[in-house]
């Protein structure tokens, strides 16, 4: 079963937090960058998964020439090789764009001889909350789509779909839904949505880093996004105060601690 993984590069978010000019994106120019847990896992999920099957996994990201630095860290970890679509303003382009865009470059691969069975992407972005790319992307490709998905196992089978893809087999998925565990079984080809919690992503291993780095990384340039894709504006919560000066002496000045503890939620009355 060969897997198309999808990951973001984000910014590392340990630090201070400013918004770009536009005010539907964190500005990175100060920041280090890394992938969602969710992609992590979804990683971690397609190797385990090709691994049983005999297939293999691609993964893919729009960005900067520098995000292949995030495809090179997932080869590191055991996928085989990397596309990266090409843009320097990636915040240009919404949900709807981007799912468009991965799905002509999974339409390209197809007539190259190169098909998915399956197509996992992380549950939502981790930077500015996305959640719509794995939906627009099965509808523009017409599959099957789950989210919030944990576990994955799966048979292979024979025969082929409209696109290319070997299909012919299923998966069973497992995620947490309201009432517990909700397991689901789906035809391929098939985009799944991962959230973090069902797998341990692994660490790189020495041999895995100088893999990474020899391995072959194919480069599209991306379109021009759409223009009626508008990206949702953010905003940063307010500033609190962080520091509180009692005044007084004695019994009032520790009463007074108390009270502003008792507000602040540290202790209970």
């Amino acid at each position: 079963m060969d897997i198309l993984v999808c990951i973001k590069r984000i910014p590392d978010i340990s630090g201070q937090i400013t918004l770009d000019a536009s005010g539907t994106d964190i500005d990175d120019s100060g920041l280090g960058h890394t992938t969602s847990a969710h992609e992590e896992c979804a990683v971690e999920l397609a190797i385990q998964t090709a691994a049983a099957t005999g297939g293999k996994v691609t993964v893919l990201t729009l960005g900067p020439a520098e995000a292949v630095e995030q495809l090179r860290a997932a080869v590191g970890v055991g996928a085989n090789d990397g596309i990266l679509i090409e843009t320097e303003d990636p915040g240009a382009f919404g949900p709807e764009d981007i799912a468009q865009v991965i799905g002509d470059v999974i339409r390209d691969r197809a007539e190259g001889g190169q098909s998915f069975d399956l197509v996992l992407l992380g549950n939502d972005a981790a930077d500015t909350g996305d959640f719509q790319v794995p939906i627009r992307l099965a509808y523009d490709l017409e599959y099957p789509v789950l989210t919030g998905i944990q576990t994955l196992s799966a048979s292979t089978g024979s025969g082929s779909d409209r696109s290319g893809s070997s299909g012919g087999g299923s998966i069973e998925a497992r995620g947490i839904g309201p009432a517990g565990t909700e397991i689901f079984s789906l035809e391929l080809p098939a985009v799944i949505a991962v959230q973090e919690g069902g797998v341990d992503p692994r660490y790189p291993s020495i041999t895995g880093r100088m893999k990474a780095k020899k391995a072959r990384i194919a480069e599209y340039v991306a379109p021009e996004p759409g223009a009626g894709n508008p990206r949702i504006g953010l905003e940063l919560p307010p500033d609190t105060a962080n520091e509180v000066t009692i005044l007084g002496e004695g019994p009032d000045a520790a009463g007074a601690l108390v009270d502003v503890l008792e507000e602040i939620g540290v202790i209970r009355s």
